[in-house]
Order: C-alpha cells, then sequence, then structure tokens
C-alpha cells in the first residue's frame, strides 16, 4: 500500500497467491494451474474492483493462461489482470518496468549525489525480469554489471564478462527457463558459484538485490561495504533482513527501500490499467517517460520528506512517512478515520 501511495497513481494495493511451485513442471500443469486458480479468484475480480499483475513464478506465460480462463468463464475482455501480452492489451515496456524504473532511480539519486552510474560497477542478484532488466539499463547508461544469480548459484566477472552486446544469450537463458550457469558457454571470464549469492564475492560500487526477500544478512551486507559498496537501492520486494539495512545505513551513502526503488513495476501497471481504461497502447517511447517521471517523482517526495524530518538522504524513513502520510490523509478525508 505505501509503495503504491509513492507511485502517486489513484490505485490500492494488497499482496497475495498460491504455493504452487512452476519450478519443473510442464507447460500444460503450469495451464491446468493458472485455469483453476483463476476459476476460483475470477468472482472477485474486476477492472474496478481487483486487478492482479505478476511477481514471482508469474511471468507473461501465466498471465495469459489466467487471462485466458478469466475470459472463456466470462465473456469479457478487459482491464483485469496488468503485464498482459501486447497483442491483447498489454502494455509497452511492462515487463522491463521494475528493472529500468529501479535504474532510474538509483541514477536520479545519484545525480543528486553529485555522481554518476557511468562506470560504477553494479552488483545485481537474480536473472528475472526485474534483475535481466536492470542489468539491461546498467549496461545503456555505462555501468558495469559484475553479477547475476539464480537459486542455484551466482555467477560474476570483471569489467568485460557481459557487454550490452551479449545480453540477448541471458535473455535466451531466460525465456527457455535456464538456469544461469549455463552463460559460461558465453564468457571466458565468467566464474560460477554454486548454491551461493553475490554479495561476498564480487567488489561493486553499487548492490541491486533483485532476487527474493531476505537475500542479504548482516555478514553480507558487511562484506559489500568492506569490499566498496557506496549506494544500495532494492529491486526485490524487502530483500534487505533489518540487520543488513541497518549496515547498508550507516555505511553507505544512501539505501533506497523496495517501496520506493521497485516501485516501477506497479507504476507501469498502473499505465497499463490506465490504457486499457482508454482503449489504446502508448508507445515505448511515451510508457518510458512516464516511468521516469514517476520515478523521479517518488525520489523527490522521499527526499525532500526526509530533509523536512530532519534525516537528510535517510530514504527509508522518507518512503515510510511520504507513503503513509498519503494513506493517512486520504483516510481522513474520506471519513474513514476522525
Amino acid at each position: 500500500m505505501l509503495l503504491i501511495a509513492l507511485t502517486g497513481l489513484p490505485m490500492g494495493g494488497g499482496k497475495g497467491g498460491s504455493d504452487f511451485d512452476p519450478k519443473g513442471k510442464s507447460d500444460g500443469e503450469v495451464l491446468r494451474f493458472c485455469q483453476s486458480f483463476m476459476t476460483e479468484l475470477s468472482r472477485y475480480l474486476g477492472a474496478d474492483t481487483d486487478v492482479p499483475a505478476g511477481d514471482i513464478g508469474v511471468g507473461g506465460r501465466e498471465v495469459g493462461f489466467l487471462f485466458g480462463q478469466w475470459k472463456r468463464l466470462t465473456s469479457l475482455h478487459t482491464g483485469v489482470l496488468t503485464g498482459k501480452g501486447l497483442l491483447w492489451g498489454g502494455s509497452n515496456i511492462r515487463p522491463e518496468a521494475t528493472g529500468y524504473g529501479l535504474v532510474y532511480i538509483v541514477d536520479i539519486a545519484l545525480k543528486h549525489h553529485k555522481d554518476t552510474i557511468k562506470g560504477k560497477r553494479v552488483a545485481i542478484s537474480g536473472k528475472g525480469n526485474v534483475a535481466e532488466f536492470a542489468a539491461e539499463k546498467v549496461l545503456q547508461l555505462g555501468g558495469i554489471v559484475v553479477s547475476l544469480s539464480d537459486s542455484d548459484g551466482m555467477i560474476c566477472g570483471g569489467r568485460k564478462w557481459i557487454q550490452l552486446e551479449q545480453f540477448t544469450e541471458v535473455r535466451k537463458i531466460e525465456a527457455r527457463r535456464g538456469r544461469i550457469k549455463e552463460y559460461l558457454k558465453f564468457s571466458k571470464t565468467a566464474k560460477y558459484y554454486e548454491n551461493d549469492r553475490p554479495w561476498k564475492h564480487v567488489k561493486c560500487d553499487i548492490a541491486l538485490p533483485s532476487a527474493t526477500q531476505n537475500e542479504i544478512n548482516k555478514s553480507e551486507a558487511e562484506a559489500l561495504v568492506k569490499n566498496g559498496c557506496k549506494y544500495v537501492a532494492e529491486g526485490a520486494n524487502m530483500p534487505s533482513d533489518p540487520e543488513a539495512i541497518a549496515v547498508f545505513k550507516s555505511g553507505c551513502k544512501f539505501f533506497i527501500p523496495a517501496k520506493a526503488s521497485n516501485a516501477g513495476g506497479v507504476a507501469v501497471s498502473g499505465l497499463e490499467m490506465s490504457q486499457n481504461s482508454q482503449r489504446t497502447q502508448w508507445t515505448r517511447e511515451e510508457v518510458d517517460n512516464k516511468l521516469h517521471g514517476i520515478m523521479q517523482n517518488i525520489f523527490n517526495n522521499i527526499s525532500s520528506t526526509a530533509d523536512d524530518l530532519g534525516k537528510a538522504g535517510d530514504y527509508q524513513l522518507g518512503a515510510n512517512a511520504a507513503g503513509f502520510k498519503k494513506v493517512a490523509d486520504a483516510m481522513f478525508e474520506q471519513g474513514m478515520v476522525l
């Protein structure tokens, strides 16, 4: 809820899902689960009621299966899911949105601190949409990606182990749901660590944890700071545990929490809903510009709120306070509390 409040878009917020693990399942098994899940969920959904989006384990394939069952049950073609395919109501930049937005807010914050992403070593965990497109945007802006990972292990290298022109290989691996270890075929300098995460193995200037919840603990945070990490922004939902956050806030120049830094995905979900309501589709450039503007507004909001509270640069406090204030103000104005 606080994350969505920071975007400035007129939406609520909630979390839900299932305990179905798609790893190792056939397309048919995933299809049958999605159809069964939507059969039960459909009674609670609507374009102006509740609009689910993808997350861990739920990408374009799963959203397609869910939307197909929704149409089959309701005979409606409405904006009841986001992350849809471009041929059937989806938005440009939606798959890229969380990763791009993450890097945009880091770039904005770096400029605020009189620095630049160009030439910076960036450690990224994960290889899903968030990590993949964060890495792509880092490379586009002149940064250096030093790591990626998945649930089996992590891969890392020096300045030239992965370049923008080679990134199609990472895309192919992800598209066929392969493992990050496969990238060793395409890089002579990459190193692979099985059943491990990047944080104790890489020297970096920026860390973007983008895999899963609680993936960085205190000792890993301390290792990052010791190895030169100055800036941290969360791409996954709550990837740093409380002790790790304390290390980052005391040892880095800035720490941006997930509720601000990974808001790009839900922001473009909101833009997808707007396009569905208007029966239109904006260009990549239009959506990308709107996404950048939203991330700029989020940073301005959390930064100025921290300043107003006498804690300049404490973006965790700024995000919590700014998001809470928007929700509280709305509740007061609508008579929910007096």
